[in-house]
């Protein structure tokens, strides 16, 4: 790997993370020695890119760097086309046609050389099929969920029985056949997730709850994490 492109990716392995990132880690992931990421590290900061930390304890890029967009390279590409072809066969209307949309701007703004991997792409996301139709306009859902807004559910579950639900609803899960909206469920008073296909009727409330819904998807992710550890489940990668 040139040097150039080594700095450019110890970059980009620090913007998928808040958290410290261990030169030890950043050398596996690329290839090279713990020595090579060090200077690496120490080059970038007297160029004033902001990192921030020290060696046996890791790195942090602070917020508010970034690069010149779309600098991106072919196996990017490659990714970001073949989630945007998923997404455009199974998102409702409105996300489906972002999906498009973004994958005709990539192939207009990326290098000539790179345009084919975006506008004739070699990977292809599988046709939908057997996908349960929603029961509820997702695009407002996604609106809710961005400015926290409660949404009132009659809603059916598996065994046919109604139920009257308000949620603070902070995220929608795609699986291959169904969609789900996982929120904070006030009369259970605990997360819960609700399949789109069997929501009877939505209203959708001006009132916002009183989460951030950044806040409420960090809780429900420890929660699962505090599950999957009580079965003894161990995420791959991590230390037993």
């Amino acid at each position: 790997m040139r040097r150039a492109d080594r700095l450019f990716q110890i970059i980009q392995v620090l913007r998928r993370t808040r958290r410290p990132v261990t030169a030890d880690a950043i050398a596996e992931e690329l290839e090279t020695s713990k020595r090579t990421i060090y200077r690496d590290i120490a080059d970038l900061m007297a160029q004033r890119v902001p990192i921030r930390g020290e060696a046996g304890v890791g790195y942090v890029l602070d917020g508010g760097f970034d690069l010149p967009p779309l600098m991106l390279t072919p196996d990017e590409i490659e990714a970001a086309v073949l989630g945007a072809q998923w997404v455009a066969g199974r998102g409702d209307p409105a996300l489906a046609r972002a999906a498009l949309d973004l994958i005709a701007k990539i192939g207009a703004t990326v290098p000539e050389h790179l345009r084919p991997l975006a506008l004739e792409p070699s990977t292809r996301a599988a046709p939908r099929w057997n996908v349960a139709p929603d029961a509820i306009d997702m695009e407002k859902v996604r609106q809710a969920i961005r400015g926290g807004h409660k949404i009132a559910l009659t809603y059916r579950d598996e065994q046919e029985r109604v139920s009257e639900r308000t949620i603070w609803p902070f995220a929608v899960g795609y699986h291959e056949t169904v969609r789900l909206i996982i929120g904070w469920c006030e009369l259970r008073i605990d997360f819960r997730s609700f399949r789109t296909d069997r929501v009877a009727e939505a209203k959708f409330l001006e009132d916002r709850y009183p989460e951030r819904p950044a806040m409420l998807r960090a809780r429900y992710r420890r929660m699962l994490n505090d599950r999957m550890a009580e079965m003894g489940y161990v995420r791959p990668g991590a230390a037993p």
